[in-house]
């Protein structure tokens, strides 16, 4: 039987797509189709959850969040603060590991996820 394997892709709108595409590169590591690499993950957990429209998880106008597997979180944002990123200062730590925000250059809210070994 026929059936998806996973997430081919990400697409979004910027305006300035060349600069965000130089972020995401620099902070984590995800190569853009210009630069003729693609972008290979670990295997691992993938979340796909419609949330309702009124959602308070994000805000609006963002109709969509992107979440990342790290491992070192609390390192990772050390660097991200160093570098002056915008940093949620709420963080959570639950069953399914530990979780903080931060935000693109374009304001966009991306969660990041050090799963716990049994979560991933």
């Amino acid at each position: 039987m026929a059936k998806v394997t996973g997430i081919g892709g990400l697409f979004f709108r910027s305006k300035d797509h060349v600069a965000l595409g130089k972020w995401y590169e620099k902070y984590f590591g995800i190569k853009t189709v210009g630069s003729g690499e693609v972008w290979k993950t670990e295997a691992g957990t993938t979340v796909f959850a419609p949330f309702k429209a009124d959602t308070k998880y994000f805000s609006e106008p963002q109709q969509f969040m992107v979440n990342f597997r790290v491992e070192g979180l609390d390192e990772f944002l050390e660097t991200l603060k160093a570098d002056g990123v915008k940093i949620d200062e709420h963080r959570e730590e639950m069953s399914m590991g530990k979780f903080a925000w931060v935000y693109d250059p374009d304001g966009n809210k991306i969660e990041l996820w050090e799963p716990t070994p049994e979560s991933n």
